[in-house]
């Protein structure tokens, strides 16, 4: 398994013991790809996962560019349009993860951006 993808399990464990059920990971199109899909509640909710074992460079949720959250929003629509589900509402999150003495840190950021 790939680190990226190790962080990404790792998120999808912490946001499944935070009530959300997973739906998919890695949903890619050419200009971009989202790490986790999940449900919270009615919610569909993109997710951006970020490991970081220092904040020397910026925080895990600072990685997040601006251009990454035009990628990221392209991406969730083509999702929308490929897999039409009743949802009530839509939201991006990002998933920081940072090393821990026990273990690992999480920094969950919902509605990071709209």
């Amino acid at each position: 398994m790939s680190r990226g993808r190790r962080w990404e399990k790792l998120a999808q464990e912490y946001l499944e013991s935070q009530g959300l059920r997973f739906v998919e990971a890695n949903f890619a199109r050419r200009f971009g790809e989202i790490d986790l899909i999940m449900l919270h509640g009615d919610t569909l909710v993109f997710v951006e996962v970020k490991y970081r074992s220092t904040d020397r460079f910026g925080t895990n949720l600072e990685q997040v560019t601006p251009n990454k959250v035009r990628k990221i929003k392209m991406t969730a629509q083509a999702y929308l349009q490929s897999y039409p589900r009743e949802v009530q509402a839509v939201r991006f999150d990002v998933v920081g993860i940072s090393p821990h003495p026990t273990g690992y840190r999480f920094n969950w950021v919902k509605g990071a951006f709209q």
